[in-house]
């Protein structure tokens, strides 16, 4: 798992599947079997990452390092723990997502520092067409996620490609991301839609417990 892949050789005069992908164009997975075997190669990886136990952090985060584009220090997935490609998925520092994370990384999926996810968070940057013969045809479209930092995302969230979450938002548990969030947002519901600002205000929610923060 230590090499980076190459997933289809250059085609004269045309662009590869990945280069359509990354694009957000239309693009055929089942192609060429240079993307299809990486995507069963890091299936079977996370099949392997899945089995750790629960105690063995430092192991599942050397594990992640191989398989990711970028990780920052102190990254915790809980299994079980899902993805396409694993190299188009990049952590900063301190991320944390909770048991059932799915990313389908069709395009790049992208988390600042300080990310925090919630049980059965779905990522889904891969999509299909409306046209029902380009699907049984095979083909897909991917657009990028990117989350900023300090974001809480709650549970069974489920987020679109495309999506961009601005710094220290957080998205209310049960919600469909389906446009961009502002940052020092509070965001809900399908399609999720702006609850309110998060203001200094919101720490006083807290200040029975203002002597624990010492």
């Amino acid at each position: 798992m230590k090499d980076k892949p190459i997933l289809c050789k250059p085609v004269p005069g045309g662009m590869t599947e990945q280069e359509k992908a990354e694009a957000g164009l239309l693009y055929n997975p089942n192609r060429t079997t240079e993307m299809a075997d990486y995507r069963f190669k890091i299936q079977d990886a996370i099949y392997e990452y899945n089995q750790f136990r629960p105690s063995q952090v430092q192991e599942r985060r050397d594990f992640l390092a191989k398989i990711f584009g970028k990780i920052g220090k102190n990254c915790n997935i809980l299994p079980p723990f899902k993805c396409d490609y694993g190299f188009r998925i990049e952590v900063g520092e301190n991320f944390f997502a909770n048991y059932n994370f799915i990313v389908l990384d069709g395009n790049y999926c992208r988390f600042g520092d300080n990310v925090w996810i919630a049980p059965n968070v779905s990522i889904l940057a891969a999509g299909h067409p409306l046209d029902m013969q380009d699907r049984i045809d095979g083909w897909e479209y991917a657009f990028p996620v990117t989350v900023g930092n300090n974001v809480w995302i709650g549970g069974s969230v489920t987020i679109i490609g495309g999506v961009t979450i601005g710094d220290n938002a957080v998205i209310a548990a049960g919600s469909v991301v389906i446009r961009d969030v502002p940052a020092d947002t509070l965001v809900a519901g399908n399609p999720a839609r702006i609850i309110r600002r998060i203001t200094a205000e919101d720490r006083k929610k807290y200040a029975w417990a203002e002597q624990d923060r010492k």
